[in-house]
């Protein structure tokens, strides 16, 4: 049996294109016009990921996006009409999203960007299980092993993509990784010319674990190539 899919949109013809498309590849397809059904829904079938719309009755995507990882880390793809912007994108992230793709987005891309975050969901944590990564000082600490991070005597809760690419920086602490490099270890093959993926979770996760995120101690940039994680001195 394939992996299940919660699609949860208020707009009929959206949700029969996006059935259609992803059953012919083998999927099984759930769905929901609201937040409300959405979460009966991930309690009753437990699916492997949700395709979730902003814009819906009663309760709208950001509320039930953060309804759901109350209790779940099932992989969540926004999905909306919106304009993008990192603003949303932002948001997307701190409601704790995986993803976010803007309609209309085309067959091949949606069933690309699905199979990557399914097959993401699938990975270890960490990029690297087989090293004991940890990094303490005064003001952070990393414990790979544990998903566990600590920001100033205080545990922070990163998303599974935050965590992946936080242990993949400190894995190769000192050693500059290409944005490309970055993209493909964290996110996949489909993303390598997405540039602005890095640097939005980039942004969002200093202003996780930086003491002042307009001028990071940990997580520094080498212009036009991409980033490495340096050790407190």
């Amino acid at each position: 049996m394939g992996k299940k899919i919660l699609v949860v949109d208020d707009e009929p013809a959206f949700v029969r294109l996006v059935n259609q498309v992803l059953s012919h590849k083998g999927y099984e397809m759930l769905t929901a016009s609201d937040g409300q059904e959405a979460l009966r829904l991930l309690f009753a079938h437990k699916p492997d990921l949700v395709l979730l719309d902003v814009m819906m009755p009663r309760m709208d995507g950001w509320q039930t996006c953060s309804r759901i990882r109350e209790f779940s880390e099932v992989p969540i793809i926004i999905l909306t009409g919106r304009r993008k912007s990192g603003e949303d994108v932002v948001r997307g992230l701190d409601y704790g999203a995986d993803e976010y793709l803007i309609k209309p987005v085309g067959s091949r891309e949606l069933v690309a960007r699905v199979r990557a975050v399914l097959r993401r969901a699938e990975l270890p944590p960490s990029p690297d299980t087989k090293k004991e990564i940890t990094y303490h000082d005064a003001f952070l600490g990393i414990d790979v092993a544990r998903r566990q991070v600590i920001v100033n005597g205080e545990r922070v809760r990163l998303t599974p993509i935050e965590f992946r690419l936080l242990s993949l920086l400190l894995g190769n602490a000192g050693r500059i990784l290409s944005h490309q490099q970055l993209l493909e270890k964290v996110w996949g093959w489909e993303y390598i010319d997405d540039i602005n993926h890095v640097r939005t979770y980039i942004w969002h996760l200093r202003h996780k674990i930086e003491p002042e995120p307009a001028q990071p101690r940990y997580i520094m940039t080498e212009p036009g190539v991409g980033y490495y994680f340096q050790k407190a001195t």
